[in-house]
């Protein structure tokens, strides 16, 4: 009987990825917070993870053998979105640098949560194929 990882795994290998890539967003933000005209980002993460992060996709069409079978986007930027700010800057930048600090401490914190589940759940597909 074969496994089936994305079944036994569940959302907690893409929530982790999801978590990983919105922590160097993030960081960004905080690392451009005396950035002028830095407008602050941030993923939605529940979107995404849900498959509507790509509402406005175009098809695409291959018309050469040489170009590539798939959508590559590694770094993922059509997903990012604009932060607007409570109290905007006379410099034009977005950052409001506690609220960065806090929503990068509550990612951190979820990613270490997605980081246990999945474990356990490779703990228990360990158990299982050893037949503990």
């Amino acid at each position: 009987m074969a496994i089936s990882f994305d079944a036994a795994l569940g959302v907690h290998d893409d929530a982790l990825a999801l978590r990983a890539r919105r922590a160097e967003v993030l960081a960004n933000n905080i690392a451009n917070a005396d950035t002028p005209n830095y407008k602050a980002r941030d993923l939605d993460f529940a979107a995404i993870l849900a498959g509507q992060g790509r509402e406005f996709e175009l098809p695409m069409e291959r018309t050469e053998s040489t170009h590539q079978s798939e959508y590559l986007e590694p770094d993922m930027a059509a997903d990012l979105l604009f932060r607007t700010p409570h109290q905007p800057s006379v410099d034009g930048n977005t950052v409001e640098l506690q609220e960065e600090m806090a929503r990068y401490t509550d990612n951190a914190i979820r990613y270490q949560a997605s980081f246990q589940f999945l474990n356990s759940k490779f703990q228990g597909l360990t158990r299982a194929i050893k037949g503990e």
